[in-house]
């Protein structure tokens, strides 16, 4: 069973607790045995809200939108404030306890499943970071009510395997909203980006682009992996592969043509380059059926 809070929960707060008949099918079906939630909710300026765990079962993802509360995870301190995504994963000993002068609001979900730890790590978790930091992100705010979506629906079965898919989406929208860096960072990422999409028709370097960074090309090139997750020429690259299909469904021009307008005088070397990013050559992408 999972272990929830006993905060006693006021009317405009939410906690749905999954009943262990539909967790029993959840953990089967082949829709949502990999990933599935136990219990969800929200809880609004959860004044008196505190819990401690030594060991649970599931994992519990909590988004903080107000307020503050203070946690320890493993015997390390931390405290969390607006903006904050936090998980706990199974196993892991904890406490939380609102800010009795600035309660938290949270949006919350235990979950499980083989697939579990995957999410973790694919949403940037670790033993050393329990704690990011978002901001206000509507996205995850949007997945979060798709959880609550199936209360007063008497339990149906098909509404929580519903859910269960949205909590996967919920999942996998974090790494999208994750913001890393300042403001000023994300601009000049935007800049960068924008360069990019405005010069498809050259040959871009490294060298160039940490020029209009301002930074040497290693120290570029990392500073963008670690915000994007690829490095900027294969980015780039990937904008032009990009361009080319648009070109290969909306005009007749072959595709020597498309390379040239694309900065490559040797179609066959960007033939090859098309062929690696979508799997198949550009004369068999032109032709395959879509709808």
């Amino acid at each position: 069973m999972t272990q929830t809070s006993q905060w006693p929960v006021p009317k405009d707060s939410i906690r749905y607790v999954v009943p262990a008949p539909i967790i029993r099918l959840l953990s089967e079906h082949p829709l949502t045995r990999d990933l599935y939630p136990r219990a969800f909710g929200h809880y609004r300026r959860a004044t008196g809200h505190h819990m401690h765990r030594e060991h649970h079962r599931d994992n519990l993802l909590i988004y903080c939108t107000e307020g503050k509360a203070f946690l320890n995870v493993e015997g390390e301190p931390y405290t969390m404030e607006a903006g904050d995504l936090l998980l706990l994963p199974a196993g892991v000993n904890h406490r939380y306890t609102a800010d009795p002068d600035n309660p938290w609001t949270i949006h919350w979900v235990h979950y499980t499943g083989p697939m579990a730890e995957e999410f973790r790590r694919y949403m940037g978790f670790n033993d050393a970071t329990p704690i990011r930091h978002l901001g206000r992100q509507p996205r995850l705010l949007v997945d979060f009510n798709g959880l609550l979506s199936v209360r007063q629906t008497g339990f149906r079965a098909r509404g929580l395997i519903h859910a269960a898919n949205r909590l996967r989406q919920l999942l996998t929208a974090v790494p999208i909203s994750v913001d890393e860096t300042s403001n000023k960072r994300q601009a000049e990422l935007d800049s960068i980006n924008n360069y990019m999409r405005e010069h498809l028709d050259e040959r871009i370097t490294l060298e160039q682009l940490a020029d209009l960074a301002g930074l040497s090309p290693a120290h570029f090139a990392t500073r963008y992996r670690e915000q994007t997750g690829t490095s900027p020429i294969q980015h780039f690259l990937h904008l032009k592969v990009e361009r080319a299909c648009q070109m290969l469904d909306t005009t007749s021009l072959s595709f020597t043509e498309i390379s040239h307008r694309l900065g490559y005088d040797d179609a066959y070397y960007f033939s090859r380059l098309f062929k690696k990013t979508m799997g198949q050559a550009p004369r068999d992408y032109r032709h395959a059926p879509r709808h």
